[in-house]
């Protein structure tokens, strides 16, 4: 902790909350020098000149590592009054000045070498932050840093921070809401181009860089005039911005900042001000960029820091470096904000957003929590609503600095700071508005002169359609007309072109069809699709600019960036919002094979992705859940014709691209994504052409390639037009097997997938009148994937929980002719060994969860010999083991439900293998609740009611044997155990999918069969067992009646 140890001791640096005792003299020295200093007048008489020498050797003399409280301010003003008493042909007293000047500023290069330092230490992870001391300790000089030299800002900080996850409150009253902004008058501020005049060559290009990126701050008229003054601390209205609009104000439906921010007060000097020489502007120029640097290198360094802790460590200092909506009459806090807004330089403000950038990606989990609410009179402010005050301020102070900006890098830097606020804030539990101002915001700089603003302007975009889709606040913006937003006349883009510049439509065939799979109802076109086609497919409307990286020479299209950008917005449009993505579907169609057939693999692969996504959107439309009605949807017939139009354009000469992997393996996703309904139409030699290349791509050496054709097979295999073929299904099985044995795991993990929906085809087609596939099916085949299937689930449980399920199918699947042979034999108990190993080991609870569905499967085949055989006894152990004690409720249920799947008796084995499994579902309803993860129990209820079906399940399968032991049962436990059916009987099934009976009659009809199979059990001679199970399953339908009925005479009472 050296470094930080002379970062805190330098001059120049901002005092702290608790500093330390100061000795008598601390800084007296230097002050008592420039007071003298500053006293004196310029005069050019020899007494005057020896004083002058006198005063600049002791200044040069003075120690600074060991005085302390210099401000920089100080400094600034002493280097002033020194230049301007010293006459320019006095070489020897320009030469001490320049002494003086280097021997200060030295002072500062050692900061910034001491932050260096610390980023150093870092980025090579030799300083572990892992205690909270020294994590607070190293923000709080980094804080403090930040702000080193920023003029107007005198802030104090205390020497440590620590983690907080709300702010310090005082007591003050709740604050009365904040009148409109229409009541007051707003400032207008006048734009200066400011002149890059250099005096001297110590002014290099980054300097060169950062001045033509300053602000300069012209008078301000009317009211809303603020001034910075040396050492205040300025609230929300005084960072020298107006406010954007509140809501209710006359102003706040243009959603737009009719005044460019100006900062940096101190600039704010007329030429007939300005009476210093040439060497003292360079001067101040050096000072102030030195400071710049200091301040950039501690956002530097804590870029580095936040790279080396955890997020959720980071989120603890949130407030620390986040700002806050203030309270009324309040001060605003110092945050990164503070320098996105105020700073000078273009390249700190630059620094600090990318600082706060880092710091909001990945912070979707931490900020969902945010809730807006109108009740702001508590007594204390929830964690939600401060989030969401920390959310909204973002909002408006981000959009404030766009309106500012010059500088064409920090403006990027500004929309990509905003664009990863929108994609990790929780917009469904926030008030409305926030999205239309920062989409009203942004659409003027869509066309800025800069490529990488226009680049950033649409991504920013994307990241609106795609967060939280489909939003109806998004949905509505993207119905506003072409010209909204683009006829601000105060806009900070002077570069915009006539307000219908993107309703130019590329020409081709494809426009007589688009109106085909335009929906009733559908005519508002979209505007930003409109502006994504034209940004693809036209040609561009003026000459590349120098700044247009990625235009290649003698191009007549946009930036390369632009349209992958365009391409990828248009692929979030047809994710999040296909209901506007499909009017233009044949169009969007043409866009594809255009993008397909180029050169670039880029453009290509965006191309792919965006024919996934319209692919996958109308695959969503026809699903048996979907609720977008049948006259909405796109006509199978459209969508028959689009993908006619991919299979005869570039698809199948980028799926046979050896030469670029990752453009043939998001082209075989994107083929995967064909409607099975518009497949089934298809021509048949389309049809083969399909099947024939997925088939030939399965032997790419490619492990990308190879994983998404194995993952498109099986795709394929669930097609009705295609399950019934016995040699694609062959021909599939063989290719999967293939891939189970590939030493990629994504190759292995997709195959595995595939081969459970071949087997899912498999039980498919069993419930067919036809038994022809059955019967055709290869038995050695069948061997083969039983084996390959045992393999698989010893791997990895990204294979294994695929391969489980596969074998709980196969085994299903098996026919009493394969199960003769003795071949199976061995085979069918290994299997079920496999299925009954990973049901106990303590894998992912999914695989755990397939492997107690693959062991019903098994159940389901009466074939089987379930009740006689080995394992029947280790089967039921293993259910009835993870029925009472996993920790996952979901896998309990499944195992319940597993449980109550033998139809016949015998199937359960013995009388004491029926009584474990009795008891073990009681003690299992008894432990419903037990549990220590509270997220486990929103499946209590689902759990019980799955537990309550299999017992009354067992009750009606009952012998006389089992009688004795499930009447001890109930006596010790009959309560409990009633008191649970009847809430199955009265509420149901609740939560997850358990399959238990829905109506009120089915779970009645249910108990009443259990009493009637009792009630005809023989009992043997004195067995009063069979009474008292009668006695207890008609006193609980006897009190479920009563409990109904009392409930429905209620009602019938409160109705008259």
């Amino acid at each position: 902790m050296a470094a930080m140890q002379v970062a805190e001791s330098l001059p120049g640096g901002q005092a702290r909350d608790v500093p330390r005792e100061p000795p008598p003299e601390q800084g007296s020295g230097f002050r008592c020098l420039s007071a003298r200093l500053c006293a004196l007048h310029p005069d050019d008489s020899s007494s005057a000149r020896t004083e002058i020498h006198l005063l600049f050797d002791q200044l040069i003399s003075e120690n600074y590592d060991e005085v302390g409280g210099v401000a920089p301010e100080d400094v600034s003003a002493l280097l002033v009054q020194a230049c301007r008493l010293v006459p320019l042909n006095q070489n020897h007293l320009v030469s001490k000045v320049s002494q003086l000047i280097h021997h200060l500023l030295n002072r500062l290069q050692l900061l910034q070498n001491a932050l260096k330092g610390i980023q150093s230490l870092l980025n090579g992870g030799k300083m572990k932050l892992t205690q909270t001391e020294e994590l607070g300790a190293l923000l709080a000089v980094l804080k403090k840093s930040m702000f080193h030299g920023l003029p107007g800002l005198n802030i104090e900080l205390p020497t440590v921070l620590y983690p907080t996850p709300l702010p310090q409150y005082d007591g003050r009253p709740p604050v009365k809401p904040q009148q409109s902004e229409s009541n007051t008058s707003r400032p207008t501020v006048n734009k200066k181009k400011k002149s890059k005049v250099k005096s001297r060559k110590i002014q290099q290009e980054e300097e060169e860089e950062e001045s033509s990126g300053e602000r300069e701050a012209a008078p301000i008229t009317g009211s809303g005039k603020e001034n910075l003054r040396e050492g205040s601390t300025p609230c929300s209205s005084s960072l020298g911005v107006p406010s954007l609009p509140v809501e209710g104000s006359s102003m706040a439906g243009r959603d737009r900042v009719s005044t460019p921010f100006r900062s940096a007060s101190w600039k704010k000097v007329s030429s007939s001000e300005s009476d210093y020489s040439d060497a003292e502007g360079g001067m101040q120029s050096k000072m102030r960029s030195y400071q710049a640097k200091v301040r950039q290198g501690a956002l530097a360094c804590f870029l580095s820091t936040i790279k080396s802790i955890e997020k959720k460590v980071l989120y603890g200092y949130w407030s620390a470096f986040v700002p806050d909506t203030p309270e009324l009459g309040s001060p605003q806090s110092v945050s990164l904000m503070t320098l996105t807004l105020k700073d000078p330089s273009a390249k700190t403000r630059a620094c600090a957003l990318q600082v706060l950038s880092a710091i909001l990606e990945g912070s979707k989990q931490f900020l969902s929590v945010a809730e807006d609410t109108s009740d702001h009179r508590r007594a204390f402010t929830p964690f939600s609503v401060m989030i969401a005050s920390s959310i909204r301020e973002l909002h408006r102070c981000l959009l404030l600095a766009l309106v500012a900006e010059s500088s064409s890098q920090t403006l990027t830097q500004i929309i990509k700071c905003l664009a990863n606020l929108v994609s990790n804030s929780p917009y469904n539990r926030l008030k409305l508005s926030l999205l239309t101002k920062v989409w009203n915001q942004i659409k003027p700089y869509i066309r800025h002169k800069d490529v990488n603003v226009r680049v950033s302007s649409l991504t920013l975009l994307g990241a609106i359609v795609s967060t939280h889709a489909p939003l109806p606040e998004v949905q509505l913006l993207l119905q506003q007309p072409c010209s909204s937003g683009l006829s601000n006349s105060n806009s900070a883009t002077p570069h915009l072109s006539a307000p219908d510049w993107w309703k130019k439509t590329p020409s081709g065939p494809f426009l007589e069809e688009a109106s085909v799979s335009s929906p009733k109802g559908s005519s508002e076109p979209c505007w930003l699709i409109r502006l994504c086609i034209s940004t693809v497919v036209l040609p561009k409307e003026e000459s590349c600019s120098s700044s247009d990286a990625g235009c290649a020479a003698g191009s007549i299209y946009e930036p390369s960036p632009m349209r992958l950008e365009a391409l990828q917005v248009l692929a979030h449009l047809a994710k999040g919002y296909f209901s506007m993505a499909q009017v233009y579907l044949m169009e969007l169609g043409e866009v594809i094979c255009k993008c397909m057939g180029e050169a670039d693999p880029s453009i290509q692969l965006h191309g792919a992705k965006l024919l996934e996504e319209l692919g996958t959107g109308l695959i969503q439309q026809y699903k048996p859940d979907s609720t977008i009605a049948p006259d909405q949807r796109v006509p199978v017939t459209v969508v028959v014709m689009f993908w006619m139009m991919m299979l005869n354009g570039p698809l199948p000469r980028a799926l046979q691209n050896s030469e670029h992997p990752t453009l043939q393996a998001s082209t075989c996703d994107a083929l995967s994504s064909i409607l099975p309904e518009a497949f089934s139409s298809l021509p048949s030699d389309r049809q083969i052409l399909c099947i024939t290349m997925l088939l030939g791509l399965n032997d790419s050496k490619n492990r990308l390639v190879k994983a998404a054709t194995s993952r498109a097979l099986g795709v394929y295999v669930l097609f009705p037009c295609l399950r019934q073929d016995v040699i694609f299904v062959a021909d599939t099985a063989n290719a999967i097997l293939m891939s189970l044995q590939d030493k990629s795991l994504n190759v292995r993990a997709k195959a595995a997938w595939s081969l459970g929906n071949l087997t899912d085809t498999l039980i498919v087609n069993m419930e067919t009148p036809d038994p022809s596939f059955q019967e055709e099916f290869s038995g050695l085949l069948l061997l083969k994937m039983l084996r390959s299937a045992i393999e698989a689930s010893r791997d990895k449980d990204k294979v294994k929980s695929n391969a489980v399920r596969a074998l709980g199918n196969l085994l299903h699947f098996l026919q009493p002719s394969h199960i003769e042979k003795p071949r199976f034999a061995e085979i069918i108990e290994e299997s079920i060994q496999a299925l009954i190993s990973t049901v106990l080991n303590e894998a992912a609870m999914k695989v755990r969860w397939n492997a107690c569905y693959a062991v019903g499967n098994v159940f389901k085949n009466p074939a089987l010999p379930l009740g006689t055989a080995p394992w029947t006894s280790q089967a039921y152990n293993a259910l009835t083991s993870v029925v009472t004690s996993c920790k996952n409720f979901k896998v309990r249920i499944r195992s319940a439900t597993a449980l109550s799947i033998p139809s016949k008796r015998e199937q359960y084995g013995s009388a004491e293998q029926y009584v474990q499994i009795w008891n073990a579902l009681v003690t299992a309803l008894q432990k419903s609740e037990d549990t220590t993860d509270f997220l486990e129990f929103k499946y209590c209820a689902s759990l019980r009611t799955q537990i309550c079906q299999a017992l009354i399940h067992l009750l009606s399968l009952a012998s006389a044997s089992d009688l004795p032991c499930i009447r001890e049962t109930l006596e010790s436990n009959g309560d409990m155990v009633q008191s649970f059916i009847l809430q199955f009987l009265k509420s149901g099934a609740e939560g997850d999918d358990t399959g238990a009976p829905h109506s009120l009659h089915e779970r009645d009809q249910m108990v009443r069969t259990a009493l009637e199979h009792i009630g005809s059990i023989q009992a043997l001679a004195g067995d009063s067992a069979k009474r008292a199970i009668m006695d207890f399953l008609e006193d609980t339908l006897t009190i479920c009646f009563d409990s109904s009925g009392s409930q429905v005479a209620l009602l019938g009472l409160t109705d008259r």
